[in-house]
């Protein structure tokens, strides 16, 4: 079994000492109860992995002698998704699974029928979302920790919808009134797939009708109706088996 992954700012080079501490430190420590010998794997959460041994512990940090050093290889095509905000007991568990399953970047979206209003809390539900995406990205050890945009308006998905599309990338819209499906995309050779999904009360005619017109394939990723918070995670599981993520 591999390693457990933790967090640093900097990884330092092989056969130099390591200092985990602050919410790391103390997780690993108190919470995990790691001692003296055992293995762990530091990333910064931008793709470096290095393996280390715990050679000091204390209750609320450890020492590590890093043994090697590598650069984790990013997925390939990379990929984003605009999740509209969930319901608030949902919220970050969208955010988990879509971590675990696999996202590179995370775009909280304030769509029209969502029942979560961030517009005076903007700030605080990043934060919690990019510390849940950190989390799950640990448990799920990965290389990178996807990054999670600031909250986005329609206005401002519909102009990051046509600077993907101008740079060739795939931009799917899951939504019950596709006319083709997710599976029958042109994946192949593609670097960038975008990945939007709705609010529980669906997305607004008027939004399908503008995503549409801003180069978004409007199309169904299966034959059932699907949760807002576990919809990514299974676009993201087909998308593994239809390239080279997996």
């Amino acid at each position: 079994m591999a390693a457990t992954v933790f967090y640093l700012d900097e990884v330092p080079e092989p056969g130099a000492t390591a200092v985990l501490d602050g919410p790391e430190g103390r997780h690993a420590a108190t919470v995990r109860r790691i001692r003296v010998g055992e293995p762990i794997t530091l990333s910064d959460g931008h793709g470096v992995l290095a393996e280390s041994e715990v050679v000091a512990a204390q209750k609320d940090r450890l020492e590590l002698k890093v043994l090697n050093r590598r650069i984790a290889d990013p997925a390939t095509p990379q990929v984003t998704v605009v999740q509209a905000l969930p319901k608030s007991d949902r919220s970050e568990l969208a955010v988990e699974l879509m971590t675990e399953a696999g996202a590179d970047a995370i775009v909280p979206w304030q769509a029209s029928r969502c029942v979560s209003n961030w517009e005076a809390k903007a700030r605080k539900g990043v934060e919690k979302w990019r510390a849940a995406a950190k989390q799950a990205a640990r448990q799920s050890r990965r290389a990178y920790i996807p990054d999670v945009a600031e909250l986005h308006t329609t206005r401002e998905l519909l102009d990051l919808v046509r600077t993907a599309k101008a740079n060739g990338a795939i931009v799917a819209a899951l939504h019950e009134s596709g006319a083709g499906r997710f599976t029958e995309l042109p994946f192949t050779g593609v670097r960038e797939v975008v990945l939007i999904v709705g609010p529980e009360g669906g997305l607004d005619d008027s939004e399908v009708d503008a995503l549409a017109d801003a180069g978004a394939d409007i199309v169904l990723l299966g034959p059932t109706v699907l949760r807002t918070s576990t919809a990514a995670a299974v676009a993201l599981g087909a998308l593994g088996a239809l390239t080279p993520r997996w």
